[in-house]
């Protein structure tokens, strides 16, 4: 019997004769608990310290499994009726949902993990948490106790992924079980209390067909798209903060044949490739001492040397570019990955800048012969007003002429207005022109209709 269980039958057996170790709380006539106020929160504090003071909780593994919260959930009831019977159906319900959040989850952040609408939760400070629903931003009824309670969720999160935040490294990138991204920030950094933010990944990653029902691109953008995946040209997914870069690189990285081997590199891993032959690396921060640190960079060395037919990174934001152009230009077509920027054309000048940040001293031209040799498309991805979600660019990366890099634009989405919601809406249209590749794609044993690329309106929203 595990210590766990122990102390459960130890408390239901104190709990037969009388409650009599449960007596030293507060007797339920002085608390008054009602459904939300200050009495109910003393009320669930009390009963909380009171179930871990019982139950040693560092000894169990399998905290999560449905049977132990239902052993933990009817000791819970027992105290509830013991501490105060006074309270009707929906508090009593609610006071046991919200200890066992505080036990064996995330708090108050669990019921918003719960809600498959929102897609990002934004806390900032103990009393102030947004989320966004289909776009848009809202401020959330649910609140932490304060900001002392914020920061065990926040340790109880990041610990579970062996990461560390405190003062000496106030900053961390974490996730959830389910995949979620996590950021944290605490004082002193943080000047307003602990900052919490979450990126939601649902447990079913979205597939084409979703991202076609959302409008985000049309067929014929989808076809090319995965005519590239197929063909093992090098990709680029270009997009700012939250215009779904990771879930169109999710979504693509599912036209890898299955029987290729894939080397993914993140800092929070968080890519849910359904290949079954995928080797995950992520970085590692510094320790406590500063030392023992694995960087991107770190990662995509060490990739080159695990055979890999493909390597992923989920985002380039340092010197690892040069590693990954050369991984590109030596062998490893096929690749992908993402970064930010708002353009086609600037994602290219965000990774000069990423070379000569790491210290290379290259020649302007070498650093764009490089570019231009390994990568073959941008997607550029943007989150436009209202909400939406769209591919605005599809740009092949021709050549170099003289010192400047060649791009044509094969497919794009032109913003027409903004709706009575105060939503972006406009058209996705094809440019007339036919991408140079396409000789390769044929090669490769992929063809496209003829007409594919002929300029016209695709689509209107």
């Amino acid at each position: 019997m595990s210590r766990l269980q122990q102390g459960i039958s130890k408390l239901n057996s104190l709990s037969n004769h009388g409650g009599s170790s449960i007596s030293r709380l507060t007797s339920p006539s002085s608390t008054g608990a009602s459904g939300g106020g200050k009495n109910f929160e003393d009320l669930k504090r009390q009963i909380h310290g009171k179930l871990v003071e019982r139950l040693d909780f560092t000894r169990v593994r399998d905290l999560s499994s449905d049977a132990m919260r239902r052993d933990i959930r009817r000791v819970i009831e027992h105290l509830c009726d013991t501490e105060n019977p006074l309270l009707n159906r929906i508090e009593r319900e609610k006071l046991i949902e919200e200890i066992l959040d505080e036990t064996l989850g995330f708090g108050p952040l669990e019921i918003l993990l719960k809600d498959p609408t929102i897609s990002d939760i934004l806390v900032n400070g103990a009393h102030k948490v947004y989320v966004e629903r289909r776009g848009k931003l809202e401020k959330s009824d649910i609140r932490f106790r304060d900001n002392d309670h914020l920061l065990q969720i926040i340790d109880r999160i990041v610990s579970k992924v062996g990461r560390r935040v405190d003062e000496t490294s106030p900053m961390v990138d974490a996730r959830l079980p389910d995949g979620s991204r996590v950021n944290a920030v605490i004082p002193p950094i943080s000047l307003d209390g602990p900052s919490l933010s979450i990126r939601r990944f649902g447990a079913n990653p979205l597939k084409l067909e979703d991202l076609l029902n959302y409008k985000a691109f049309t067929p014929e953008m989808a076809m090319l798209m995965e005519a590239c995946i197929k063909a093992r040209l090098n990709v680029l997914i270009s997009g700012g903060t939250g215009c779904g870069k990771t879930t169109l690189l999710n979504t693509l990285s599912s036209f890898i044949p299955s029987d290729e081997r894939v080397v993914t590199i993140e800092d929070a891993a968080e890519l849910q490739l359904q290949q079954d032959h995928v080797v995950r690396l992520e970085t590692r921060p510094p320790n406590i001492e500063g030392k023992g640190a694995v960087t991107c960079r770190d990662c995509v060395r060490n990739a080159l040397r695990m055979r890999p037919e493909r390597i992923i990174i989920g985002e380039v934001r340092g010197s690892e570019a040069l590693d990954m152009l050369q991984a590109m230009n030596t062998g490893h077509g096929g690749s992908l990955a993402t970064l930010h920027a708002n353009t086609p054309r600037e994602g290219l000048t965000r990774l000069e800048t990423m070379i000569m940040m790491g210290g290379f001293e290259l020649p302007v031209k070498a650093m764009r012969q490089q570019i231009s040799s390994a990568i073959d498309l941008i997607i550029q991805a943007n989150r436009l007003q209202g909400g939406p979600r769209k591919i605005t660019s599809i740009t092949e990366v021709m050549n170099m002429e003289q010192d400047i890099i060649i791009m044509q634009e094969v497919f794009r989405y032109r913003q027409l207005g903004i709706d009575q919601n105060g939503r972006a809406y406009g058209q996705f249209e094809a440019t007339g022109v036919r991408p140079s590749f396409i000789n390769r794609l044929e090669a490769k044993g992929v063809k496209l209709p003829s007409n594919m690329f002929a300029e016209r309106v695709l689509m209107r929203d």
